[in-house]
């Protein structure tokens, strides 16, 4: 992937991981700011390459307020990563035991939940290895500075490319399961097949 040209508002906000990257860049994990960074988040939730992200439709104000109510949250958190200042993903991560997942597979403590999307690709195309290297910064974040055991993903099964990235940056695909539906007062997240997939410290790390 290639980087976006759009610089956005909130860049002040103090990181909770920075990294330098070589050949790369200065990379830095921030909290998603509900408000300054809605524009941002529109845009990439709402494009059809994000349709397993389940925000298609959303207007800006929506994905605003699921934003705003994740951020009131002590299990959901939600990040931007920048590279040189400019977004190129959103993270969220999440503790397993609070979430749907918990539901299909034996939770160990140490766990962690993560979903990520990348930009999508600015003029100049795809830029080989991009995905990789902000895998390895999200890696990272929750075994570094969350000092976390295992990551678990859940991407939809049909999400080929999703599935794919994962196994080749190490994960161990788990089963595939139906992640149960969602529907709660001003929340309903339907059902989903997804591929799970497991990282730990010790393969990240090579030790």
């Amino acid at each position: 992937m290639s980087e976006p040209s759009t610089t956005i508002p909130g860049t002040a906000v103090r990181p909770v991981h920075e990294q330098a990257v070589d050949g790369f860049g200065s990379v830095r994990v921030r909290p998603l700011d509900p408000h300054a960074d809605a524009a941002v988040v529109h845009a990439w939730t709402g494009a059809e390459r994000a349709s397993f992200w389940g925000m298609n439709g959303l207007t800006r104000d929506q994905v605003s307020e699921i934003y705003a109510h994740m951020a009131g949250l002590d299990t959901h958190h939600a990040f931007l990563i920048l590279r040189d200042d400019v977004p190129v993903a959103l993270l969220q991560t999440y503790e397993p035991e609070a979430d749907r997942v918990s539901e299909c597979y034996e939770v160990l403590p140490g766990d962690i939940g993560v979903h990520l999307l990348l930009a999508p690709a600015g003029p100049e195309g795809a830029r080989p290895g991009w995905t990789s290297v902000l895998l390895g910064v999200v890696a990272a974040y929750v075994f570094g500075t969350l000092d976390r055991r295992r990551v678990v993903v859940d991407p939809d099964v049909r999400n080929e490319k999703a599935v794919a990235r994962f196994l080749k940056q190490g994960f161990e695909a788990g089963p595939v399961v139906v992640l149960p539906e969602v529907d709660i007062p001003d929340v309903h997240i339907p059902a989903k097949e997804a591929q799970l997939a497991f990282l730990t410290r010790e393969v990240a790390f090579g030790v």
